[in-house]
Formats: C-alpha cells, structure tokens, sequence
C-alpha cells in the first residue's frame, strides 16, 4: 500500500510538473460601444473633430476585439483580431491589429516579428489602454502599426532599448521597396522615441512620452512629439493629469495644442483641444462621460447651431468598454 501511494505521489507531481511547463494558451479582448451629441452645432449636420474614431452622433459602434495568445517557455504568438468601426479606421481591411511572433533570446533580449502597435505616442488604438474615449491629433496623425522586425533590450537599472527595421507605416504589403527605421530609448517610464522612413510615408517623428505619479492618487501624463515629410508636418503637445477619488472612479483632463507646419508658410492653422473625462469601472465594464471642446486659430472648419462657420466644436459623450 506504501509502494503504490509513494508512485501516485511521484505520478501527481509529474503531472504537476508538466502543467507548470506547458505552453499556455490566453485570451482576452475588448467591446465598446458609445452615444455622442454635439453641444454647439446640431447632430443632424455631419461634423467631426477630425481625430480618428468616436466620430458619429447618436448612438454608435467601437470595436470588437480578441486577441490569442500562445506563450511558450522562450517563444510565443500574438493575434489580436478586430472588428468593427474603431477597427476599420485603423487597420484598414485586414482585421488584424496585430499578429506577431516573438522569442526570448534571453533574460534582456527579446526578438519580435510580424504586426505590432506603434511604440510612438501616449495613446493606443484599444480604448480600454486609454483614458480619454476620445482620440488626440498627435495619435491621430502618427503611426498605428508597424510591420518588421524589432529588437527590445533590458539594460538594468530602469533602462531600455528597443530597435527596429519595418516596412514603411501602417503597410502590410511593402511594393515600394522603402524601409523604415525605428528606435527607443525608455528610462524609469519615461520614453524618447524615433522614427524614420526613406518613402516620405510618415518622413521623420521625434516623440517624447511619459508621466509621473505626483501622489498616490495623482498621475500625470505627457506627450511631445514633432514630425516632418518632405518639409511640412505637425507638432504637439499634451498634458494628461489624472485623479483617482476612489477604487472604482477616476476623473481625467486632456489638454492639447496640436498645429501643421511647412517651410515658406506662416500662420498655419492650429488648435487648442480639451477633454474632460470620468471614469467609473464595475467588475470588468468602464463607463467614461466625456465632454470635449476644440477651438482652431484660424481655420472654420465647423457649423454652429445656426449653421453658420465656426472655428469651435464642442460634444458630450458617454462610451461602456468591457474588457474580459
């Protein structure tokens, strides 16, 4: 009787063992759905901030999205599927947002191929990675995706690296035989980040993104970044502080000064956008109202209410995101 509890004993931990060394197999993802109204001009005349999603009035779609992931004990696999909206707008017509493999080397060294979301800027594609529903300029008008071939280095003492090598921005297919170049340098969160391509796709961008908890409570967030292609561009920048009143509701501003650039042209447009948004989670649903006010310099790209030009819009939305 001994003998055959010693040998259940030694069956069981093998068991155990294997477990604890088998591949694992995640998933996770998100949906989101929101109702938006103008407060400055009348929902039945089609105007957006010009930002990529959140863009329709009344009662709209986000995205859909999973994402698979097959973790091994130096390899594993990334496929983040997308649908919807959100989706279109960002990946175009592959519904793959992202999809990459990626190997361990070592301890400090980490090799990943295939699609994966940008590294510039402080917002992401998901809206659950956000804090704002909404989207800025300078994420709007900046990389989404890239494809190739990335390299991300830990250096010890809060210090990273990452470079890469990829197709030009936001292309899968690459039939212009262009290239693009990509770098970071990260220390303690905070992230200076590069860009650059032979095609004049994005050009050049210089990004700067990071934060600081200033209390347990109080968070605050930036980004800088300025880009040129073929002697014209943008440049911005953002603050993001944001407060925590209790465990389960937040409260965040975005203010942003976003403007475009040329060689030989002055008093180019620019505008100053404000975003006021709470946050309130059960379990695994966010809810985020959010009120937003953009005013351009000079540029009326708007109606008002009585449908006359104007260089301010102003909306209310309120967006639900479950993440599982």
């Amino acid at each position: 009787m001994k003998k055959i509890f010693t040998l259940l004993t030694i069956a069981c931990s093998v068991v155990v063992f294997a477990q604890d060394e088998a591949p694992k197999l995640s998933i996770s993802g998100t949906v989101d759905a929101y109702y938006q109204t103008n407060l400055s001009a009348s929902d039945t005349v089609s105007q957006s901030f010009g930002t990529s999603f959140a863009d329709e009035t009344g009662f709209a779609l986000g995205m859909a999205n999973v994402i698979l992931s097959y973790e091994g004990e130096k390899t594993g696999v990334v496929a983040d599927v997308v649908f919807g909206p959100r989706a279109d707008a960002a990946v175009g017509g592959y519904n793959i947002n992202q999809l990459y493999a990626y190997w361990n080397v070592s301890e400090s060294t980490t090799l990943t191929v295939g699609r994966f979301n940008t590294y510039l800027g402080y917002e992401v594609i998901s809206p659950a990675g956000n804090f704002n529903y909404s989207t800025s300029y300078l994420f709007s008008n900046g990389p989404f995706s890239h494809v190739g071939l990335k390299a991300d280095f830990d250096l010890g003492s809060d210090v990273s690296l990452m470079l890469a090598f990829m197709n030009p921005t936001d292309v899968n297919n690459n039939t212009t035989g262009g290239y693009a170049l990509g770098a970071q340098l990260g220390y303690a969160g905070q992230y200076l980040n590069l860009y650059y391509d032979d095609e004049e796709v994005l050009g050049f961008e210089i990004d700067y993104t990071g934060g600081f908890d200033l209390s347990d409570d109080f968070f605050l967030g930036i980004n800088g970044a300025y880009q040129v292609s073929d002697d014209a561009g943008f440049y911005g920048f953002a603050l993001y502080p944001q407060l925590a009143t209790s465990d389960a509701f937040s409260i965040g501003l975005r203010g942003e000064l976003f403007g475009l650039h040329a060689d030989g042209a002055d008093d180019l447009p620019s505008v100053f956008a404000t975003t006021l948004t709470g946050s309130y989670t059960v379990e695994n649903l966010t809810i985020k109202p959010e009120i937003r006010l953009d005013s351009w310099s000079e540029a009326m790209p708007y109606v008002d209410s009585d449908g006359a030009a104007s260089d301010a819009l102003a909306a209310f939305t309120v967006a639900a995101i479950y993440s599982f």
